[in-house]
C-alpha cells in the first residue's frame, strides 16, 4: 500500500467523514458561524445545503463533537431514505429510545412527554437530518409541527436539515411557506478556492505524517484543482489515486504529467462505468473547468473500481505492475490533450 511506501501513518484521502481530517476553510468557518448562530437561537430549522461532496456531513460531525461536550443538549441523527411522515416519527422514537404504541396519536404524545422530560432536566433536544433533500414535504411538515411543542413559551426541540440544493428548492415551494417561516438560519456550502484546495491537500497529508515525500509540484496542484473544481470529495478521490499511481511508479516527485495521466485514467474508466448520457463531456472541457456535476458523476462512477484496485495493490507489486502494463497494451492509453 502507498502508506508504507511514503511512510504515512494513515490514509490521508479516505472518503469517509473522519473529523480528525476536518479542514476549516474560509467557507467552512463561515458555515460553522451560521450554524452556531442558529444553535444559539435554540429553536426552528437550521438549513445547510450544498452540492454532493462539499463536506456537509463532515461539517455536521464537527459541530456534533462540540455539542457532545455539553451536558444540556441531547443529540439525534437521521440519515434519510425517503422517510414518510409516520416513519419519521417512529425513527425519532427509536433514536431517543422512546417506547410507543404503533399509532400516530400515541406516538406524538410520547414524543411530547420525552421533550418535556428533557426540558425539566434543563436539556434541549437537537435533531440532525442528513440527506434531508430526500424527505417528502409531509415529513418536513411533521417536523415543523414538533417544533410547536413548548413549555412556558420555551422551545426545547430544534432541527438541523442538511442536504443537496434540491432541499433549498423544496423549501421555497409555494406550499412550504409555513416551514420557511420556522427557519432561523441557513447557509449554502460552496467549493474550495484554488489556494484552499492546495492547503486542504497539504493539511490532510500532514495529518497523515507526510514529510514531503512525494513532493507535489505547483503545476500538479493547479491541475488537481482544475480536475476537481475544489470539491473536497473529488479531491480526496483524485489524490488517493494519484498517490497510488506514485507508489506504482515509485515516484518521489509528482508533477503535472503524473496528474494528467491519472486524470486520463479516470476519463477512460468512466467511459465504461458511467451511462452514455453522462460521458459526452470531453476531457478537455473538464480540464478547463466544465460542469462540476459531470466530473462528479464520472468520478463517483469509478469509485468502486478504485477500491477494488486498492485491494489488488496489497499483493505483490511487481505482478500488479505487469498486469497494468498488459491491460494498457490491450485497451490503449488516453491522451489528455486529445
Amino acid at each position: 500500500m502507498y502508506q508504507a511506501f511514503y511512510n504515512l501513518s494513515k490514509k490521508p484521502f479516505q472518503l469517509n467523514a473522519d473529523i480528525a481530517f476536518f479542514y476549516e476553510s474560509v467557507e467552512h468557518k463561515r458555515a460553522k458561524l451560521y450554524l452556531n448562530y442558529g444553535l444559539s437561537q435554540g429553536e426552528g430549522f437550521v438549513i445547510v445545503t450544498g452540492a454532493p461532496g462539499m463536506g456537509k456531513t463532515m461539517l455536521i460531525k464537527e459541530l456534533c463533537e462540540g455539542l457532545k461536550l455539553k451536558d444540556n443538549v441531547v443529540i439525534g441523527l437521521i440519515v434519510t431514505s425517503q422517510l414518510g411522515a409516520h416513519d419519521i416519527l417512529r425513527v425519532l422514537a427509536e433514536i431517543f429510545t422512546i417506547k410507543y404504541e404503533n399509532n400516530k396519536a400515541a406516538l406524538l404524545n410520547q414524543l411530547q412527554l420525552f421533550f418535556r422530560e428533557k426540558a425539566k432536566e434543563g436539556k434541549r433536544v437537537v435533531l440532525f437530518v442528513d440527506e434531508a433533500q430526500n424527505l417528502p414535504k409531509e415529513s418536513l411538515e411533521e417536523l415543523r409541527m414538533l417544533l410547536n411543542f413548548e413549555i412556558e413559551a420555551n422551545v426545547f426541540f430544534q432541527v438541523f436539515l442538511i442536504g443537496q440544493e434540491e432541499l433549498g428548492r423544496k423549501l421555497y415551494a409555494e406550499d412550504m411557506k409555513q416551514v420557511r417561516q420556522r427557519v432561523t438560519a441557513t447557509y449554502h456550502l460552496k467549493a474550495l478556492t484554488e489556494d484552499e484546495s492546495k492547503n486542504y491537500i497539504l493539511y490532510r497529508l500532514n495529518k497523515a505524517g507526510w514529510r514531503e515525500n512525494p513532493l507535489i509540484t505547483n503545476a500538479a496542484f493547479e491541475a488537481i484543482y482544475q480536475f476537481t473544481r475544489g470539491v473536497p470529495r473529488l479531491i480526496n478521490t483524485f489524490c488517493d489515486r494519484l498517490l497510488l499511481y506514485g507508489f506504482l511508479e515509485e515516484l518521489t516527485v509528482i508533477d503535472l504529467v503524473d496528474a494528467q495521466k491519472v486524470f486520463s485514467d479516470f476519463v477512460e474508466e468512466s467511459a465504461v462505468n458511467v451511462p452514455e448520457k453522462n460521458t459526452l463531456v470531453s476531457s478537455e472541457r473538464i480540464k478547463l473547468g466544465g460542469d462540476d456535476m459531470d466530473m462528479e458523476s464520472r468520478i463517483e462512477g469509478v469509485e468502486q473500481k478504485i477500491q477494488e484496485l486498492m485491494a489488488v495493490v496489497s499483493k505483490e507489486k511487481v505482478l500488479l505492475r505487469k498486469a497494468i502494463l498488459i491491460q494498457l497494451d490491450l485497451e490503449g492509453s488516453v491522451d489528455i490533450d486529445k
